[in-house]
């Protein structure tokens, strides 16, 4: 299953830290290097929006004056963007973020194309915006583009953006989600892949539930305490559970789901307590 990602493997291997994400940038430049996208959402993501509605929340809401507004959702690494059509049918404000230009342009084109896939899933909400935009997930730039401050969105959808860094820079991705997030949000993770090899090259990077743990519950930190206890700006999983549904290569040679998805919230925000092995 991972081995169609051995081409890539090899291209990246030349990037090394900050420069990897430019090395992303460059095979979609390349356009040849591509072909693992699925070309559609994974079901895991559907199932989550309808059934864990109750965490999440509705993609609309009432403002402190009665007033409605849509929630945004910000898909980070969005591929070829069809995550964020999913979200914006179910009537959220969807961003879909990629460092490269060519694959904002497949984004646009994907969802020209192929829009009609992605009917509105409940008439009440109707359907939210879609916009994708190029930028540098660990840079400010792109939010002063859409004129947005830190901490602007509702949710945040991470399928296979963590998998596909070099593990030098899962410290800043956990930080980084901590100033995306209204103090109200919600972070869901689609782990995968959780039982490759840790020794393997990426990406994709192996990704278990223990790794997504330590990071988001010590955003930023390099060196982990001992007891994993969630510091002052870490976030909390209030939601952690084996898919019935999702892509293939989340499966494993019998067929079993391998997957799972969490939900993440700010560990300041009043939830019930939901233990680490869970």
């Amino acid at each position: 299953m991972l081995d169609t990602f051995e081409p890539v493997v090899r291209f990246l291997a030349q990037y090394q830290g900050d420069d990897y994400v430019k090395g992303w940038a460059e095979l979609w430049d390349k356009g040849d290097l591509i072909d693992w996208d699925k070309g559609f959402p994974n079901p895991a993501l559907e199932d989550t929006l309808i059934q864990r509605r109750s965490i999440i929340g509705d993609p609309m809401v009432k403002d402190a004056w009665g007033s409605q507004y849509r929630r945004k959702a910000l898909v980070p690494g969005c591929g070829r963007g069809v995550d964020v059509l999913l979200l914006a049918s179910f009537g959220y404000d969807a961003y879909g973020l990629e460092y490269s230009h060519s694959a904002v342009e497949t984004c646009k084109k994907e969802e020209s194309k192929r829009g009609g896939r992605y009917p509105i899933r409940n008439p009440e909400f109707g359907r939210g915006s879609v916009t994708f935009l190029q930028g540098d997930f660990f840079d400010d730039a792109w939010l002063d583009a859409l004129g947005l401050l830190q901490n602007a969105f509702d949710l945040v959808y991470d399928h296979s953006f963590f998998c596909a860094l070099d593990p030098s820079l899962r410290p800043r991705w956990a930080l980084r989600q901590t100033q995306l997030l209204v103090p109200n949000g919600h972070l869901v993770c689609l782990e995968y892949p959780r039982h490759r090899n840790p020794s393997e090259m990426g990406p994709p990077w192996t990704a278990s539930s223990e790794d997504y743990w330590k990071h988001l519950t010590q955003p930023g930190e390099d060196v982990f305490n001992s007891k994993n206890n969630p510091i002052d700006n870490g976030l909390v999983r209030v939601a952690h559970w084996q898919p019935d549904r999702t892509h293939e290569n989340g499966k494993d040679a019998s067929g079993n789901i391998q997957d799972r998805v969490a939900i993440w919230c700010r560990s300041d925000k009043t939830r019930e307590t939901v233990c680490k092995d869970c």
